[in-house]
């Protein structure tokens, strides 16, 4: 190595680390977390936990609009967090104006200021962002806050924002990079005046008039918060609303939505996107049912329609780590591991997975046991619960409908039940106020087989929401009215 030197060419990057590894025998981490979300930190905590020595890596690019934030993730700093806050904001504005009906001498109308719900949010993601610092520093996690790439199987280089290199190496590296929010490059006038929800969250003034684009739960979870604080937002749709979610549902869900103040813009899908003197934004789209061109003027323009991997610059071609030509997303077995033995994935970044935090936790948990717990257990995929944060929120675990019909035929179905045997529950659908807390409960009943008929035997709470669960018996074969009249 001191003759490469002498020779006045240093060998390459990867070369060096080679040589460092034969030197000393070994790598110098046990494993290695590329991606400080929800999932890779959970895998590093976790493997921490049996004494090995662990390292995560984390870097955020600043969005094209410059936004940028701190250790934690989408959920923590772009996505599940401040989503939830900022719905409640809503909620409780929802309350005020409810709240002269029960007695209350509330003035009217209220009036919310978006600077004071927007530091308080942002306050409190940075508490988190510090609290998994300290977390990582309890548990003897390295952090290093670079940007990294793959030059060989065990080794990583980056650049920290000094510019000093930084190369490590590990028996067992984890992708838990992520994803990021797709901008809509086709169009003029997109990435250079439209922002995303990378920045939604992070804007210190109200975005004013809002065009929300796209039917994604991203989409309308903000339009719906937007609109519940007060201000005037459409949202513009080119198919159907929550695609992959329970089709009747997702009607509700757009349905209350327009009642309660949501502009939708159906069969629509923009074309030109143009900063006027003004400094509004001009947006043009066509109307694929009439066939006609419109425009209207926005304060600001947020594209939400869908997200991608994580993965350009981790140079996984290099190292040999397969990922599915359509969508990017790394290729992973059951177990999580790549197409690379020793380079495994966890989380957003994985192809056919579900992408919901707690399903990024619970791999990266079990994957850490499993490299280093002795452990065999692997991470169960099938009916994981979730919910949509719309005004009137929509919570599900199971099989849609659709997707009932298809694996099991139509006349094998009722009710997102097998009509046959047992009447094993194949999914539960529910619409209403606090559906995450309803469908986590009735969640663990459907992980465990339950029954129609052991559902019908479940006493119901009474008054609540989640008792209506219990009392379905009206069917869409019966044709009868399920409108509840009585207790």
């Amino acid at each position: 190595m001191a003759a490469l030197w002498r020779r006045g060419r240093p060998p390459p990057v990867s070369g060096l680390c080679r040589t460092l590894r034969a030197l000393s025998g070994k790598n110098e981490y046990d494993l290695l977390v590329v991606g400080g979300g929800s999932g890779g930190l959970a895998c590093a905590k976790e493997a921490a936990q049996f004494g090995r020595k662990v390292a995560v890596l984390d870097y955020v690019e600043p969005s094209p609009r410059g936004t940028t934030w701190g250790l934690g993730g989408t959920c923590v700093n772009v996505g599940c967090i401040p989503k939830k806050l900022m719905h409640q904001a809503a909620l409780l504005g929802s309350a005020l104006k409810d709240a002269q009906h029960y007695g209350w001498n509330i003035s009217q109308p209220v009036h919310h200021t978006w600077s004071v719900m927007a530091q308080g949010v942002q306050n409190y993601v940075k508490s988190l962002n510090w609290g998994h610092r300290v977390q990582l520093q309890d548990k003897k996690v390295k952090y290093f806050n670079i940007k990294g790439s793959f030059s060989d199987p065990h080794t990583v280089r980056g650049l920290t924002k000094a510019g000093k290199e930084t190369i490590v190496t590990a028996d067992n590296i984890v992708i838990a990079t992520g994803g990021r929010p797709k901008y809509p490059t086709h169009i003029a006038g997109a990435l250079e005046h439209g922002i995303t929800s990378d920045d939604l969250f992070w804007l210190k003034e109200s975005p004013g008039k809002t065009l929300v684009v796209g039917a994604s739960y991203v989409s309308l979870e903000c339009a719906g918060f937007l609109t519940g604080i007060g201000l005037d937002t459409t949202v513009m749709m080119r198919s159907i609303p929550l695609r992959g979610f329970d089709q009747q549902m997702a009607s509700l869900v757009t349905e209350h939505m327009e009642s309660y103040g949501t502009k939708f813009l159906k069969r629509c899908f923009p074309t030109k996107v143009e900063k006027l003197k003004s400094n509004r934004l001009q947006v043009t789209w066509r109307n694929a049912d009439l066939n006609t061109e419109e425009t209207d003027s926005f304060d600001t323009v947020m594209w939400a329609i869908g997200r991608v991997p994580d993965t350009k610059t981790l140079n996984l071609e290099t190292v040999g780590v397969q990922t599915d030509s359509e969508t990017g997303k790394i290729i992973v077995d059951a177990s999580e591991a790549t197409s690379v033995p020793h380079i495994y994935a966890v989380g957003d970044i994985t192809e056919g997975r579900p992408e919901l935090t707690p399903t990024a936790i619970a791999a990266g948990k079990l994957l850490a046991q499993r490299l280093f717990g002795q452990s065999s257990e692997l991470m169960d995929y099938d009916n994981v619960p979730t919910t949509v944060f719309t005004p009137l929120e929509y919570g599900c675990v199971g099989l849609s409908e659709e997707a009932a019909v298809q694996c099991h035929g139509s006349d094998n179905i009722e009710m997102v039940c097998l009509r046959e045997r047992e009447q094993r529950i194949l999914g539960l659908h529910f619409i209403g106020p606090n559906a995450g807390e309803v469908i986590q409960g009735f969640a663990l009943g459907i992980k465990c087989g339950a029954t129609y008929p052991q559902l019908m035997k479940t006493v119901g709470i009474h008054p609540t929401c989640a008792e209506e669960v219990t009392k379905l018996h009206i069917t869409k074969r019966s044709g009868l009215d399920a409108t509840v009249t009585g207790c």
